[in-house]
């Protein structure tokens, strides 16, 4: 089976919901090659055993999503940098027979602010709504780009606390009630939880504070423009929806599975919002 075409895939659970099939696919069209993306519905029960037949069922490699992360990243048998300190994985591939893990969720944060807010590394103060996964890796994509002083603002201070605690410095917790003093010296403003999200409760958030010149980035990308992001517009602020980190963290997984580094390009961006669009 050495000449069959290499298959990957996503799983999590439940699945159904996942846009990793349509951008990988899309790619794998685009470029012409010979390949398959499946996603799989693998119960938190089953993992370890999906786990340990991945190579034998014949896939090179996959995405990994909720519930799964965590798992993945204690069996991995190497994990990159970024996975080491984020503490999840959502992406394997195969080395020497092995599998390993990495996480691509700050590289793509990162890159969809650097194609949406140019410079934005450049901000002195990141506030990061929310203390779960996501911020984590969040934090960690900022504290990559040099930002110097991050802070965690949740609903309960202490988590935040938990959070910034796994960071050597520049990482303080705030109480969501101290978020209007925080604002003002705010540069990047980036919210991390679901509120917002369609079927979620609103984010509710006064950003009239925030000076001139900031940014504000939401990872949530149904809808597309949240009500944080509609409020930024309405101030003339940069504002970068979710959508894009999404497209850009597939991009490393497809490369090494595949050994061609695909382009996130407004083909694939449309393609992706009309699928959104059909209430899929």
């Amino acid at each position: 089976m050495a000449d069959a075409a290499p298959k990957a895939f996503v799983c999590g659970h439940p699945i159904s919901h996942s846009r990793s099939p349509l951008i990988h696919r899309y790619w794998l069209a685009e470029l012409g090659l010979d390949g398959g993306y499946d996603p799989i519905d693998v119960a938190p029960h089953d993992f370890a055993d999906f786990f340990s037949h991945m190579i034998r069922r014949g896939w090179i490699g996959g995405n990994v999503t909720i519930p799964h992360k965590e798992h993945a990243f204690r069996l991995a048998a190497r994990r990159d940098a970024a996975a080491e300190a984020i503490g999840a994985v959502n992406t394997l591939w195969l080395e020497n027979g092995e599998v390993v893990g990495g996480n691509t969720d700050a590289y793509g944060f990162a890159a969809n602010l650097d194609a949406g807010a140019p410079g934005w590394s450049s901000a002195e103060t990141a506030i990061v709504l929310g203390a779960g996964g996501a911020a984590r890796a969040i934090v960690f994509a900022l504290q990559a780009a040099g930002i110097a002083d991050i802070r965690i603002v949740n609903r309960t201070r202490e988590r935040a606390a938990a959070l910034a605690q796994l960071f050597v410095s520049g990482v303080g917790a705030n109480s969501w009630s101290e978020l209007p003093g925080l604002l003002p010296s705010c540069h990047l403003l980036v919210n991390t939880t679901s509120l917002g999200m369609t079927g979620q409760p609103p984010l509710e958030v006064d950003i009239t504070p925030l000076p001139v010149g900031a940014v504000v980035t939401d990872i949530v990308y149904a809808p597309l423009e949240t009500g944080l992001l509609a409020a930024a517009h309405s101030r003339g602020l940069v504002a970068v929806d979710g959508l894009g980190m999404l497209l850009h963290q597939a991009v490393p997984g497809f490369e090494r599975w595949f050994g061609r580094r695909p382009q996130v390009t407004a083909g694939l961006r449309a393609h992706i919002v009309a699928d959104l669009e059909s209430g899929r």
